[in-house]
Formats: C-alpha cells, sequence, structure tokens
C-alpha cells in the first residue's frame, strides 16, 4: 500500500474501529481473500464476504427498492425522451469504452461518470437524470469509481461473455426500450428483459448479451454499491482503487 492508502485506512479506522477494513484487507492479500466461484475467476478483487450469488432479486435490499421503484414508475417518460434524443440527438450518444474493449454496435449516453453527474444529458434525457440524482447520487447508492448510462445495442450486436473487475459493486438495469430476440446471460443463466422493469445481478460473474432483435435494444445501467458491503468499506475502496488508477495514469 500506498503511504496515502495507508493514511486514508488510519482515518477510516480512526472513525469506525480498527476491525471495520477487515474485509478489505483480506481482499488485498495474496490470493485475494480466500476461494471464489469458478464464474469469478476472472475479476481482479473479489471482497471476501459478500454473498456469491449471479442475480438478485431487485426488491430484495431495503437500500436499492426506492431507486428500483422510482426507475420503473418513471419508465414511460424515460423511454419517451430516450427514443426522442435517439431520433434527433445522436451525437448525445458514443461508442461504448469497457475497460475491456471499444464497440461501435454498442452505444452509450452518460448520465454519470468519474464520479460526477454529466449535467449536458439533463438536457435530452432530463427524467432519467432527475431520478439517478435524487435515488442513486445524493442518496449516495452509486458507486462513484463507475458510471450510469443509456445502454443501447444495435441489432446483432453481441457482446462476448467477459467479467467485470470487482464484486463490490452491483449493476442494475432498467429496461428501456427492448425489441424481441434481446437476452442477457449471467454465470451460464440466460434471461431477458421485461420492458419498464429491473434486473439487477453481479458482473464479477461471466456474464454476455446480444441483440438479435431488428432494432435497437437501450437499458438504462446504474453501477451501485453491493448492499452488503459497509460504509467503511466503500469510503476504503473509493481511496484504494483511486489511488490505483492516480499511479496507473487513469485519472
Amino acid at each position: 500500500m500506498t503511504p496515502g492508502m495507508e493514511s486514508a485506512f488510519a482515518a477510516i479506522r480512526g472513525d469506525y474501529g480498527t476491525d471495520c477494513l477487515l474485509r478489505v484487507e483480506r481482499m488485498l492479500e495474496p490470493g485475494g481473500g480466500g476461494p471464489r466461484h469458478p464464474l469469478q475467476k476472472a475479476a481482479k478483487w473479489i471482497l471476501p464476504g459478500l454473498s456469491a450469488t449471479p442475480w438478485h432479486d431487485p426488491r430484495g435490499y431495503p437500500e436499492l427498492t426506492p431507486l428500483v421503484e422510482a426507475l420503473e414508475s418513471a419508465h414511460p417518460a424515460v423511454k419517451e425522451e430516450l427514443t426522442a434524443a435517439w431520433a434527433g440527438r445522436r451525437e448525445a450518444f458514443s461508442g461504448y469504452e469497457h475497460y475491456l474493449m471499444r464497440q461501435e454496435d454498442w452505444q452509450a449516453l452518460y448520465l454519470y461518470r468519474r464520479g460526477a453527474l454529466v449535467e449536458e444529458s439533463a438536457g435530452p434525457a432530463p427524467t432519467a437524470y432527475r431520478v439517478l440524482k435524487e435515488f442513486a447520487v445524493d442518496t449516495g447508492k452509486i458507486c462513484p469509481l463507475l458510471e450510469s448510462h443509456f445502454s443501447t445495442l444495435l441489432p446483432g450486436a453481441v457482446i462476448a461473455p467477459h467479467s467485470d473487475l470487482w464484486n463490490f459493486s452491483i449493476n442494475l438495469h432498467l429496461a428501456v426500450d427492448i425489441p424481441d430476440g434481446c437476452s442477457l446471460t449471467v454465470a451460464g443463466q440466460t434471461r431477458s428483459w421485461q420492458e419498464g422493469k429491473c434486473l439487477l445481478f453481479d458482473y464479477s460473474f461471466e456474464h454476455a448479451a446480444r441483440n438479435a432483435g431488428e432494432r435497437p435494444r437501450t437499458c438504462l445501467l446504474v453501477d451501485l454499491w453491493h448492499p452488503e458491503t459497509t460504509i467503511p468499506e466503500r469510503r476504503a475502496l473509493v481511496a484504494l482503487i483511486t489511488e490505483i488508477r492516480r499511479l496507473m495514469g487513469d485519472g
């Protein structure tokens, strides 16, 4: 650990007690904090003690239920605004930049990125921007290390099987516009989105998606803290990943 990380961890222990970061410390040990599920092996960090469950009930956590209900209630307006933006403000979308790849047939309109709301997105997507701000950003549910965006897969697009970097955040999808022939596979189990409803899954497990339909498929994705993480752990993880990114020259 760098002196900066050690100082940040010491301050957190001072606020919350000497044992508050034991799981984070175990994660950083050789071997990554213990055994992991075979379909999580490609993830870089696994915080021990979190449920090794690929699919989660979107209403299974009281912390997240208000956001889920607000997004689903707002779906008609969100879809109408998204449709208008796709037709008339295509410049607001760009090829999605995943840490493993960039895909031009995977388009994104970012609402939250690099630890802050993307104010420009309030124009083309005012309802989604408002709900995200009120129920995820202002409440601290969003993981500031990651993002929220409209994810649009063009017809024929395939996202190859992969695992994301860690398990301490979790991915919420609001199904905005879903043609027939679209699917999401997580840890070998394939589901389809139900328009207007949310899905919640742990993307440290291997997952893949495809649009075999005849028009674009769009979901609103929100990267949230895993509800089983604690406040001191979240603080420590932000300090840790921010410092690692700085050392790697990645902001």
